[in-house]
Parts: C-alpha cells; structure tokens; sequence
C-alpha cells in the first residue's frame, strides 16, 4: 500500500476578483465549475476555493506539474448532494491515479472574505494479496525477476518497492485463481455462466459496428480473458459467430485444442496469426468483429518499435495495416475480476485514425495511438495484466545481432592480420 501523501494551497479572493472585473477568460475552471459558483457575492470566494483545490492537487504531482503535464485545468471540482467537494476524474487524472497506485483525493475546502484554502489528501489504491500469492513468490517464484522488473520499468519509482512487492505476489495469486476459473468454468450451470459477466459501454463497439465495415477489437492479456470471453459469448447469443479472436498457435498441441475448443463451444471463431489474412478481411467485410491481442513482443519481420510506457518496445504492426487496409475501426477492451468475484469486460470508443502520407509511419503511428491507449487498462488493474512475467521490452531483434556479428568479424580480421605478421 503507497503511503498517503497531503497537500495544502491558498488562494487570495481579491485574485479572483481581479480576473472577473476584467472580464478574462478563466480557462482553470471548466463551465459547470463556472456555472457551480454562482453569481453576485460569495462567486469569488467559491472560486477562489476551487482554485485553492486545484492547486492542492497539484502538488501532489510535483514531476508532472513541473515539466507541464499537468495544469489547474485537469481537475475539475465539483459538489456532491450533500454539498461536500468532490474530484471528478477524467481519463488524464484516472490515469495519473493509476500510475502512483492512488484510489482518489479527497478534498476539503474553506473560504472567507478574504483568502479561501484546500486540503488534498491522496487516497492510496489496495490490492488484496491472497496467502496463495505470497506462497507462490516465496517458494515457486517463477520468472520472480522479470515480474519485479517490468512492475519498476512501468512505475519508474512512482511507487514505493514494498508495493511493488505486493503487485508481484498479487499476480501470482492471480494466476492461480485463472487456472482454478478456467477448470470450473465447464461445471458452471448456464445461469450461473451467465451470472458470471458483466459487459460495460457495450454501446461504444455498437457505434462502431454501424459504420459498416466491422471491428476490429484492440485488447490484451486482461483478466481472465478466456473465462471471461466465452461467458460473455454466451450470455449475449446475439453475438454468437460474431466474433473472432486472432491468436497463434501454443504448445503443447493438447493446451491449444483445449483453448480453442472452449472458444469455438461459445460461438467465437479462431483465426491463426499466420496463413489467415483472408478470411480475416472477409469476417470484416461481412461487418463481423475481429480481436487482436496485441501486448507480445514481435520479431524483426512482424514488428514496428514504438513506444510503451515510455520505453521503446516491438509490437506487432499486423493491426495497423489491416485497419489501414480494411478501414475499419479499433475498439480498445479490457476485462477484469471485479471485487464480487464477477468478471468484467468492458468497451471504449473507437480509436481515433491518425493520418499520414507514408505508409510504413501511418502505421507506426497508429501503433504508437494503440499502445497509448493500453497503458492506462494495465495500469487500472496492474496484478490482473497476464504478461508481466514475459519479456516486451526485449529491443530490437538485431540490436545484439548486428554488434556480436561485428566483434566476431573485427576479432577475425585481427588474427588473421597477426597470423600473416608472425610469418
């Protein structure tokens, strides 16, 4: 658990009555901020409070807000039905939330006549770590290393190490609970599977399917995502044949068919990574959805290196020239093992198209717009992302090719330099 951090900030009234007299724009305040506040006496004060709050929780973010990351305008105050301040989060400050393993603000706020402050108390963010997990990291900490390295190069010191320590060992108990889910799963009865699921913003993938062109679905390793995939399937048979998920091929051969087999039983299609690009397209063009899981390190051939929670990272390009080829829109989704034990899964709105007249940075920049637009998913429930004991940020597939090759061939060119020098 992150410790709790608190920040306190003033701000003058007669600032605020300075700014209204002129009549300036006041682009820190957003117009139900504006429209909150009121008008005639007091609206400075109430002003003045909010700013107050704003400020506060900046300086809960001092490496943000000194290069600019983040301003007043990012946090928007407003009143609860009892009249209590409340941070309202969009996608930027959830985020923000996220990346320092915080659960929320809380703010207090007082003003008079002349000066109005505010209290910002950060609330942090728990993880629950089940006697499995600890159990699992101690004893059986398989791939312990990489998990504990990856969590630093995504928190990159925004958290403390003993928490980082605690996300570890929550994804390790939630490892052991996807393979206790998937077991079970077949001996669910079909009230109880369709209990089990939850779908969320399902009106933004229906958005995009009305363009006419299919979907192509943008997610990752979330969750239980194969429990949670098929539940869904079932429970929504309006779907079923609807949706095709492109995935490569696992060993062992048994491990796969297991996989697919279940996939297939719920009604969902499997494409193979390879070999598959033409029933692909033609699942789109018959306006169907595809799902790319996208969070694996791709080779040289397949790749496209952009950048991943700030680091620079191989991903598979294979979306990018599909939705510039198809032009149909990508969806980012996610899911997730709620609180209840229920599963969620959960849509976002298409991903806007970013246009170039290149073709190789078209899709490099749509990359990038699609890993951006994962990042904050993983960090939402970090210990239920499934890929933190594989290595993404491995660098280029001839980064240590390319030099090993030259040392062998300039170790080489010296031998044979000194064998014809000794004879």
């Amino acid at each position: 658990m992150t410790a709790e951090r608190t920040a306190i900030a003033s701000v003058e009234t007669a600032h605020i009555d300075a700014l209204l007299a002129r009549a300036e724009v006041l682009p820190m305040f957003t117009p139900e901020e504006l429209e909150d506040a009121g008008n005639g006496a007091g609206r400075a004060a109430r002003l003045a409070a909010r700013l107050a709050a704003k400020q506060a929780c900046l300086k809960l973010f001092p490496r943000e807000a000194a290069i600019n990351a983040i301003g007043p305008g990012d946090f928007t105050v407003r009143r609860d039905g009892y009249g209590a301040p409340q941070l309202v989060c969009d996608a930027k400050v959830r985020r923000l939330l996220d990346h320092y393993r915080l659960e929320g603000i809380a703010l207090s706020l007082t003003h008079d006549g002349t000066a109005a402050s505010a209290v910002a108390i950060a609330e942090p963010a728990r993880v629950h770590v089940p006697l499995v997990g600890k159990i699992m990291y101690y004893l059986l900490p398989f791939r312990r290393g990489v998990v504990l390295e990856n969590l630093r190069r995504v928190f990159r010191g925004r958290i403390p190490e003993r928490e980082i320590v605690r996300l570890a060992q929550a994804h390790y108990a939630h490892y052991v609970r996807v393979v206790f889910e998937y077991f079970q799963y077949p001996r669910l009865s079909a009230v109880q599977r369709a209990a089990l699921v939850r779908v969320e913003n399902e009106a933004a993938i229906l958005r995009a399917a009305e363009r006419g062109r299919g979907v192509l679905v943008l997610t990752a390793h979330f969750g239980n995502w194969e429990v949670t995939t098929a539940a869904a399937a079932e429970s929504h048979p309006h779907y079923r044949d609807k949706f095709h998920i492109v995935r490569r091929y696992l060993w062992p051969q048994w491990f796969y068919n297991l996989l697919a087999n279940r996939l297939r039983r719920a009604g969902i299609g499997i494409l193979e990574k390879k070999g598959s690009l033409d029933a692909l397209l033609a699942r789109l063009a018959a306006g169907e959805v595809v799902v790319f899981v996208l969070d694996q390190h791709a080779g040289a051939r397949d790749g496209v290196e952009v950048e991943f929670f700030g680091e620079r990272a191989w991903v598979f390009r294979s979306l990018a020239i599909i939705a510039r080829a198809s032009g149909a829109p990508v969806v980012p989704a996610s899911c997730w093992r709620d609180t209840d034990g229920r599963h969620v899964m959960r849509f976002e709105e298409a991903l806007p198209v970013i246009e170039c007249a290149d073709p190789d940075e078209w899709v490099r920049a749509n990359t990038r717009a699609y890993t951006a637009a994962l990042e904050p998913l993983m960090l939402h429930h970090p210990e239920q992302w499934g890929m933190w004991m594989h290595q993404l940020w491995k660098g280029a597939p001839w980064a240590v090719a390319k030099p090993l090759k030259r040392r062998i061939a300039e170790r080489w060119l010296k031998a044979r330099a000194s064998f014809r020098g000794s004879a």
